[in-house]
């Protein structure tokens, strides 16, 4: 039964790294805008975020420095893409690549770095219950306000005059722009927030989720929040369970081989990139059903006046 829950606890754990930085991405993706530099974006702010941790001792400003160094890389890329109109795809390829090379040089001072111990948390009462407790109740308040971000997203897209215009920026920015709206503010507007969820996640990653700097550490995370905005189509609610199901699939190699099981362990790592595959090809499989839930002018540039 201990297994079990350890089992749940690392899920909820694992996902949560998936579930912040996919939910960047949506926001980007709801506003008309594609960016594949996540993964880049993640890599800058692990760093970030740990080398603030193991300056100052303080977990809180290393969030901080994560969130800033994903909201500073995103508006650069938001820059370029919206006022400057270059490709979306190459311009993100372009972040990713550099976000891992300069991740890679600035991290070199801090392989062998430690931070402080990690504290440990729990809800009072709830955490002592057999099994629940131990996989619901002992995570980073981080997991629960993920969960809580998600309900205060689907209200804020779905509910507000605020998340309505977001949507339109992303359905018909032409529009938008005709009712007098800034597009290309919004759209940068909604990069830079979702380049600070990635640059969380990030953070999450050095300081709680495996708490060291090592070069390349976030290992395809920020491929994956990616497909996850796709396999939940552009659903809030969606994105956090595939999340957790991604999150699920990452762990249990660790489980089995926890139990035993004898398999090549390299087949065992790519079990998360291979049920993206899966998802996706099965997705696919459904174009219709993907472009009605998705945003009509995503990865389209935005001429005013034209």
């Amino acid at each position: 039964m201990e297994a079990y829950a350890l089992l749940i606890a690392s899920t909820l754990n694992a996902g949560t790294v998936l579930a912040i930085a996919a939910l960047g991405l949506l926001i980007n993706e709801k506003a008309g805008i594609v960016n594949l530099g996540a993964e880049g974006m993640m890599l800058c702010a692990a760093i970030a975020g740990f080398a603030t941790v193991v300056h100052t001792g303080s977990d809180s400003l290393g969030f901080v420095a994560g969130l800033a160094a994903g909201a500073l890389l995103a508006a650069v890329f938001g820059g370029l893409v919206i006022w400057l109109n270059t490709n979306q795809y190459a311009t993100g390829l372009a972040l990713s690549l550099f976000g891992a090379g300069f991740s890679a040089f600035a991290g070199i001072g801090y392989v062998q770095a430690k931070i402080p111990e990690r504290p440990s948390f729990a809800v009072p009462f709830l955490s002592d219950i057999p099994l629940v407790g131990p996989a619901l109740f002992r995570q980073h308040p981080l997991v629960y306000l993920t969960m809580a971000f998600v309900a205060g997203l689907i209200w804020f897209l779905y509910r507000t005059r605020s998340g309505l215009v977001l949507r339109s920026v992303g359905e018909n920015p032409e529009s938008a722009h005709a009712l007098g709206y800034p597009v290309r503010w919004i759209r940068l507007g909604a990069v830079v927030v979702g380049g600070a969820l990635c640059g969380l996640a990030g953070a999450y990653i050095s300081i709680v989720y495996t708490p060291l700097w090592t070069e390349g550490m976030v290992a395809g995370k920020g491929w994956i929040a990616l497909a996850l905005t796709t396999f939940a189509t552009w659903r809030p609610a969606r994105v956090l369970l595939g999340a957790y199901l991604f999150g699920g699939v990452t762990m249990l190699q660790f489980h089995l081989q926890g139990m035993g099981v004898e398999m090549p362990s390299q087949f065992l790592t790519m079990l998360p990139y291979l049920a993206t595959i899966v998802v996706l090809a099965l997705i696919s499989r459904n174009p219709r059903w993907i472009r009605i839930n998705m945003p009509a002018s995503i990865g389209r540039p935005f001429y005013p006046g034209t």
